[in-house]
């Protein structure tokens, strides 16, 4: 009898053995486990598809806009191009009667330009705002192709500003070879990316006719304009036919890899043995800055 009850025993624990190993197969099948939760949660309703169509439509519109978006901004920069190319190869009365005729076009430029400055780490106009704080807000300044006025809103110095439309009332439109400053009330001159035109010699005589003695000619220019080596002026043939026309050189600032920056003071007084005329000058021709295409 007792060897009947310890083989009944060692069976019932084999049996209780089994049915332990077959829960724990049960509890890791994750088929299970899901219906398990799907009988548990019957609202679970799994989440409409979304609709492929609408996103190849998207996407489509989307790709549509970006090439119209590329079209519009080549078709911007062609525009600034050609009236770069425009001012650079006409005289400032050409120029000026131009934009007079389609006053919209300067605008057109100006949105051009001034992308194209958005690429240039630094800006001349920026160095020139820095030097007359520098030098105190008590000069007046004439700012010659003064673009958006950025000079004048940036300094607290009395600004007249000058270009060849405006559509701002602190700007005076005008052939910058004749402004309507009377002679020898400027204390600085500013041309700043600005002798563009062919005949940009008569600017800087308006500029020399309207500065006081001893007053200042700060002149900033692209780089590759003075780079004899590319078809650029000699900035040394530059600064002597400035000096010629009543200037002395104080300085030429070469630091910047994008534009140069002259510094110049009228002369005292004239000695009109050593003066030359304005006609006698001879000038260096400075190259147009032609942008490229992005």
């Amino acid at each position: 009898m007792k060897r009947e009850s310890v083989m009944e025993d060692r069976e019932g624990s084999r049996k209780r053995k089994r049915a332990g190993r077959c829960r724990r197969k049960t509890d890791n099948n994750p088929s299970h486990l899901n219906k398990q939760i799907s009988e548990a949660h019957p609202a679970n309703v799994p989440q409409p598809k979304q609709d492929s169509s609408n996103l190849k439509t998207s996407h489509k519109a989307s790709k549509t806009l970006s090439f119209l978006d590329k079209m519009k901004a080549r078709l911007a920069g062609g525009h600034f191009r050609m009236l770069n190319e425009k001012l650079y190869t006409c005289t400032g009365k050409e120029a000026l009667e131009y934009f007079k005729e389609e006053p919209e076009l300067f605008d057109m430029y100006h949105a051009g330009y001034q992308e194209q400055m958005s690429h240039w780490p630094e800006l001349p106009v920026n160095i020139i705002i820095k030097w007359l704080k520098d030098y105190g807000s008590s000069l007046v300044v004439a700012d010659f192709g003064c673009g958006d006025a950025r000079l004048a809103k940036n300094v607290k110095n009395k600004v007249f500003s000058f270009d060849l439309v405006s559509n701002d009332p602190s700007v005076v439109a005008c052939d910058m070879s004749n402004t309507s400053l009377d002679s020898e009330s400027i204390d600085v001159a500013v041309f700043c990316l600005s002798l563009m035109g062919t005949n940009f010699s008569s600017y800087l005589q308006e500029a020399y006719r309207v500065l006081k003695p001893g007053g200042w000619l700060l002149i900033a220019e692209v780089k590759s304009r003075f780079d004899p080596t590319s078809g650029g002026a000699d900035p040394n043939n530059f600064t002597k036919a400035i000096c010629e026309l009543g200037f002395s050189s104080v300085s030429k600032d070469f630091a910047n890899k994008m534009f140069i920056l002259f510094y110049f003071k009228k002369k005292e007084e004239q000695n009109s043995t050593k003066k030359k005329k304005k006609k006698d000058i001879e000038w260096p021709e400075l190259k147009p800055c032609l942008y490229k295409r992005r």
